[in-house]
């Protein structure tokens, strides 16, 4: 089991960018693929970014491709998702999601462990 703390947030401008981090607790977190997603007020969960256990393989979604990157530090029991170019559409509560295994998961329902989330706000 593991779990996710998130933190990072908080409010900045359009064009600005934060970095999430979420830390994992235990000595196996290697050995979980990770993901981040987004929920904005009254729209679904949607997908962010995905990253493999070594973090040689990542995925992010288009809507974010080019402006987030997602990455790992396993010696830190870290993920972390760097945001640049930030727009209002950004806004939402942001998670981190594990799930063991090697795979880029993209659907919320392939994770089994969640964060608690961290808001970011970006004002226009």
């Amino acid at each position: 089991q593991v779990q996710l703390v998130e933190s990072g947030g908080g409010l900045v401008q359009a064009g600005g960018s934060l970095r999430l981090s979420c830390a994992a607790s235990g000595r196996t977190f290697s050995m979980y693929a990770m993901g981040w997603f987004r929920q904005a007020p009254g729209k679904e969960r949607e997908f962010v970014g995905a990253i493999r256990r070594s973090g040689a393989s990542t995925y992010h979604a288009d809507s974010v491709k080019g402006r987030f990157t997602i990455s790992r530090d396993n010696a830190k029991n870290t993920v972390y998702l760097q945001m640049n170019s930030l727009k209002p559409e950004d806004t939402a509560v942001y998670y981190c999601a594990a799930r063991l295994g090697d795979l880029l998961l993209v659907t919320s329902g392939e994770y089994d462990y969640w964060g608690q989330g961290t808001q970011v706000t970006v004002s226009s």
